[in-house]
């Protein structure tokens, strides 16, 4: 299996030795499950594209601190790619940002969500399955997330596939091309713990400690990887 990321931001220089780039971070976690699997990174940012799209059997999108709605360049070419890739029926599989991504290329609508950060282990419901995600569906499912931004309206003919309280549209199928989340399973608690602190001076404190309380929690990132490949084969 060939899988081209589509990378949208940098891991902190000062986190890199500990925990690498958001690349090596998503081939870790699909390695884990699947050990065929070749890659190549493409840096949305400087307008890097694969010059022929169908080389690829799945395209991953990285998160990004950016926000999908900041009017930048980059970003209106990574929507428009989104949509040349479900036009010609490629596997996409968007994270966080690249979820946030999906939903504008589809139609959706992503703003700054009132209820604050979302940080920490966040446990979430599954309400739907498709038939990519197995006979053996859990309840529930626990991922680190780190996200103030939310898709608040969807397109039409979408659905989704987990959810919480704080966070409706954890997991969408937006096609059946297009496959996202608002979580990283990608991440591990201890980068998610550096970032948290990273970040006291811009989250209110009580969240920040119930974050850190989250990360006893086990996390579902195999499962969630698991996922992604039945999925680009499906």
């Amino acid at each position: 299996m060939k899988v081209a990321i589509l990378q949208c931001d940098d891991v902190l220089d000062k986190f890199q030795p500990d925990f690498g780039n958001y690349p090596g971070m998503v081939m870790h976690m699909l390695k884990q499950v699947r050990d065929d699997v070749t890659f190549h990174t493409f840096d949305v940012r400087n307008n890097d594209y694969p010059c022929v799209l169908s080389d690829w059997d799945l395209y991953v999108i990285t998160g990004s601190k950016a926000s999908v709605y900041d009017g930048s360049e980059w970003i209106a070419g990574l929507v428009d790619c989104v949509q040349r890739l479900d036009e010609q029926a490629l596997k996409v599989f968007g994270i966080c940002f690249g979820h946030q991504i999906m939903a504008l290329a589809k139609g959706g609508r992503v703003e700054k969500s009132d209820k604050g950060w979302g940080v920490g282990v966040a446990t979430n419901q599954v309400i739907k399955s498709a038939q990519w995600m197995g006979s053996e569906i859990p309840a529930n499912f626990n991922l680190l997330v780190s996200h103030q931004d939310q898709v608040v309206d969807l397109p039409v003919e979408v659905t989704v596939l987990a959810e919480s309280e704080f966070c409706p549209y954890f997991m969408v199928q937006w096609s059946r091309h297009l496959f996202s989340i608002q979580g990283h399973p990608e991440w591990c608690h201890e980068y998610s713990r550096g970032l948290i602190n990273d970040r006291r001076h811009i989250i209110p404190e009580n969240t920040v400690l119930a974050a850190i309380d989250s990360l006893t929690q086990t996390l579902d990132n195999t499962l969630l990887a698991n996922w992604v490949i039945s999925f680009a084969k499906h």
